[in-house]
C-alpha cells in the first residue's frame, strides 16, 4: 500500500516552491499526498526561521504533526533546521531533520530511515557549499501563475537577517535549466511566471565560466514561446541601473510591478542595518522606473523599531514612504532574532512603540493604496483570470492587472486562465475593481 504523505509548508516564496518540488518528487515515486491532517504515514514541515516568531510557528508545526499520528514518520526540513540542526535532532516529536541543499534526496532519505531507522547525516555546512540544489516543478498549486526559483543564498548579511546563516552564500541556477522549466510549464499552460530567489538581484555573480546576471535571465525567460506575462521578486534597489530600467522596459512581457526592498527611510537606520545605500540612492531608482514606464506599481518592506530608532528617525523614515507613494508597503515590527548582530544592539525598542510606529506607517501604506488603485478607473486595463469569487453576492472572476491590481468581471463563461479586457468604473471595499 502506497504510504500517505502530508506536506506544510511555512515562510516564503523560495520554500512554497520547494515544497511544491518535494511534493512531485514523492508523488513520482508511488508516495500519495494527502492533506495536512490526522491520518499521514508521513509528515514533511518545510520551516522558517526568519524570526523568533518563525521559529516558535516551525516547532509547533511539527509537534503538532506528531500529535496527529504517533506512529507518524515526522520531518523537519529547511531554514529552521539549518539554524537549529541540535535542537531539533533531540526533540522527541522529529524524527528526521534534512537542511538546505540537502531536498533533493528527500525520497532517498525516507527510504533509508524506513528500512532501518538510521537518520542519516542530511544536514550540511551550507555556508561552504557552492552547488545549486536542483529541484524543478512540472505543475503549481496556482492554474494561472509559476513561482520559479532561480537562485538560492545571500551574501549581504544585514545585521537583523538571519537567512544568509541558514540559505548559505549566493547561488544560481543554469540559465539553460531555467528556460527549460519555463518552457515546461508554458506548454502545460501557465501564462505567467514569477521568477524569485533569497536574493534574486545577485543571480549570476557566482558565475564565472559563464557570466550570467538577472538582466540575461530575464531577456532568456522573454524569449519562451507561451510566457505572456514575466513577474520579478523582490529586487535591491542598486540592480536598478539605467541601463536595467530601459532593458526591461522595452521588454513587453516584463510587468511594471517591482518590489524594492526599503527597510526604512532614515539614513541612520540603513546603516546600522547594513543595508548599504542611502535612501536619496532608494528615490532615485524609484524615479528611474517611474521615468521609463507609464505608473508602475512599486511595492515594499518597511520595518519599524529597529534597535536605536529614534522619535526623529521614525519621522524621517515615515515622511519617505508618505513622499515615494508606493502601491502596496509591508509593515514589519521589528523582531529580534537570535543569532543576529542586531539582536545585541542596544536601545532595543519597547513593544508598545513598535505597534504604534507600525499603525501610523500601516494608515500611509494604505491611502496610498487606495489612491493608486483609483488611477485606474476609466482605464481600459487587462487582466489575467484567475478565479471566481463571490462579492457582494454575485459571482465574479477575478484577476489582476499587469501591475498586480485586483480586478473584477461579470461572465457566463469560464473565463480562468483567459486574459480579458475591461474599463472599471467603480471600485469594491475589498480594492477591486470593476
Amino acid at each position: 500500500m502506497n504510504k500517505k504523505v502530508a506536506l506544510h509548508n511555512l515562510g516564503c516564496k523560495v520554500n512554497a516552491y520547494e515544497v511544491e518540488a518535494m511534493q512531485q518528487l514523492l508523488e513520482a515515486k508511488g508516495y500519495e499526498i494527502v492533506p495536512f491532517e490526522p491520518g499521514a504515514d508521513i509528515y514533511i514541515i518545510n520551516t522558517c526561521t526568519v524570526t523568533n516568531i518563525a521559529d516558535r510557528k516551525s516547532r509547533q508545526m511539527l509537534h503538532k504533526a506528531k500529535k496527529m499520528n504517533p506512529q507518524a514518520i515526522v520531518v523537519a526540513t529547511g531554514c529552521y533546521v539549518q539554524a537549529a540542526k541540535d535542537q531539533l535532532e533531540v526533540d522527541p516529536a522529529i524524527d528526521l531533520v534534512i537542511g538546505n541543499n540537502q531536498k533533493q534526496r528527500l525520497v532517498s532519505i525516507l527510504e533509508n530511515y524506513d528500512s532501518n531507522h538510521g537518520n542519516q547525516e542530511s544536514v550540511i555546512d551550507i555556508n561552504k557549499t557552492h552547488e545549486y540544489e536542483e529541484l524543478e516543478i512540472e505543475k503549481t498549486a496556482e492554474h494561472t501563475r509559476a513561482y520559479i526559483k532561480v537562485q538560492d543564498g545571500c551574501n549581504q548579511f544585514c545585521t537583523y537577517c538571519i537567512i544568509p546563516f541558514a540559505r548559505g552564500r549566493v547561488r544560481s541556477r543554469k540559465l539553460d535549466d531555467v528556460v527549460k522549466e519555463v518552457s515546461r510549464l508554458a506548454e502545460s499552460g501557465y501564462q505567467e511566471v514569477v521568477l524569485t530567489g533569497i536574493h534574486l538581484s545577485s543571480y549570476g555573480t557566482d558565475f564565472t565560466e559563464q557570466p550570467e546576471s538577472l538582466l540575461s535571465l530575464i531577456q532568456a525567460v522573454h524569449s519562451v514561446p507561451g510566457v505572456k506575462r514575466i513577474r520579478l521578486g523582490s529586487l535591491e534597489p542598486r540592480i536598478i541601473t539605467e541601463e536595467f530600467a530601459r532593458t526591461i522596459a522595452s521588454l513587453e512581457k516584463v510587468c511594471p510591478h517591482f518590489h524594492l526592498s526599503l527597510q526604512s527611510g532614515c539614513d541612520a537606520t540603513l546603516e546600522r542595518m547594513n543595508r548599504r545605500y542611502s535612501a536619496a540612492e532608494y528615490k532615485e531608482k524609484c524615479q528611474l522606473l517611474r521615468k521609463v514606464y507609464n505608473n508602475p506599481a512599486l511595492t515594499t518592506d518597511v520595518i519599524v523599531g529597529f534597535p536605536g530608532e529614534t522619535q526623529e528617525e521614525f519621522e524621517e523614515s515615515r515622511e519617505f514612504v508618505d513622499d515615494i507613494a508606493f502601491f502596496e508597503t509591508h509593515i514589519f515590527k521589528y523582531s529580534r532574532r537570535n543569532g543576529t548582530k542586531a539582536a545585541v544592539m542596544e536601545n532595543q525598542v519597547p513593544d508598545e512603540v513598535k505597534t504604534s510606529r507600525s499603525h501610523e506607517m500601516i494608515a500611509i501604506g494604505k491611502r496610498h493604496e487606495q489612491e493608486y488603485i483609483k488611477q485606474f478607473l476609466g482605464q481600459e486595463l487587462e487582466i489575467l483570470v484567475e478565479e471566481q469569487l463571490q462579492i457582494d453576492g454575485e459571482n465574479y472572476w477575478v484577476g489582476h492587472t499587469r501591475e498586480y491590481v485586483k480586478a473584477a468581471v461579470k461572465s457566463s463563461e469560464n473565463l480562468e486562465n483567459h486574459i480579458v479586457k475591461l474599463c472599471p468604473t467603480k471600485m469594491f471595499s475589498e480594492g477591486i475593481l470593476y
